[in-house]
């Protein structure tokens, strides 16, 4: 697959196609960290996009009020990172002590609040209006923006398949599973749930700084619920628990979008798109409980396991 998307460009030139896919990649990195959060350790957040924004708005802020060299590409970006190491130590210390809800109801709230301050703050953010700005001239070029998302989505899965398969990770897991128990076994259960959260926000403000590099623009809208939802939508359709699932759900969702919007262009029925859209998440969460990697893995099991039972004992 990996040599698939490599080739790509030099199969289908369409511009259009290029940005389609360079939008995957990015919403992948965004919904994979949501699901270390959600499957990998049993936390819902509804705040997941003020990560989202804060890279978002660190890379664009940079741009904005320096050169548009690299360097300062790579600066807002490791401000991304700091500010949301910050932002989530803080929340998490404040809210993991207490029940997942109110970890979701807080994160929530902050997300809510950055989103004012984007709206207020109208002398570096301009307010609800957002502001445009020049990316990098080596970003600049569609199609080496589309290998470097490409080549980040890589390197971020291996990274967080490392995080996952590492002992962290199976406390993590333990946690999502029985918390009281990983307790009573002599874990510090918020210490792991911290470096979820810190990883998770790290990787979630990455994503948002790829983002406003392909739109060239940013606004408020990046710290929207809609943006949360869309990753929890990804990772539940492709499959909560694998890293596998968000990059798969990413892809769906992103299709389903760009060829219902299509359809609404040339048939009336399809004006309103967004309808039809959300009766088809429901058809699929409905007809796909476990998600696309979940349903898959579950009908292997139950090809192999009759099998399995002729065998001789």
């Amino acid at each position: 697959m990996i040599v698939g998307l490599c080739l790509f460009p030099f199969i289908n030139d369409s511009r259009s196609m290029l940005i389609l896919y360079t939008q995957i990649f990015i919403f992948a990195i965004f919904a994979m960290s949501f699901d270390i959060l959600l499957g990998y350790t049993g936390i819902v957040s509804f705040g997941h996009c003020m990560f989202f924004g804060i890279g978002a708005y660190s890379a664009a802020v940079t741009l904005n009020t320096n050169e548009n060299s690299m360097g300062f590409f790579l600066l807002g970006i490791l401000i991304g990172a700091v500010l949301a190491v910050i932002v989530s130590y803080i929340v998490g210390m404040l809210s993991l002590r207490l029940q997942s809800h109110f970890y979701a109801m807080l994160t929530l709230g902050f997300a809510e609040l950055f989103h004012v301050i984007a709206e207020k703050w109208r002398s570096l953010t301009r307010g609800g209006e957002g502001f445009t700005f020049r990316v990098p001239e080596f970003l600049s070029d569609r199609l080496t923006f589309y290998y470097v998302a490409l080549i980040s989505l890589v390197l971020i899965y291996i990274l967080l398949r490392l995080f996952t398969t590492s002992s962290v990770g199976k406390v993590l897991r333990a946690i999502s599973q029985n918390e009281q128990r990983v307790e009573a076994l002599g874990f510090k259960v918020l210490h792991y749930k911290l470096i979820s959260s810190i990883v998770a926000g790290v990787v979630a403000a990455y994503s948002g700084a790829l983002y406003v590099i392909t739109l060239r623009f940013v606004d408020p809208s990046v710290f929207s619920i809609e943006i949360t939802l869309d990753a929890l939508l990804m990772t539940m359709i492709g499959g909560v628990g694998t890293l596998i699932g968000p990059i798969l759900g990413s892809a769906s969702v992103e299709f389903f979008q760009h060829y219902l919007s299509q359809l609404g262009k040339t048939i009336p029925i399809f004006e309103r798109w967004t309808l039809f859209l959300g009766l088809l998440y429901i058809i699929v969460i409905l007809g796909f409980p476990k998600g696309i990697v979940g349903t898959i893995k579950s009908r292997t099991q139950r090809k192999i396991t009759p099998k399995n039972k002729d065998l001789p004992m």
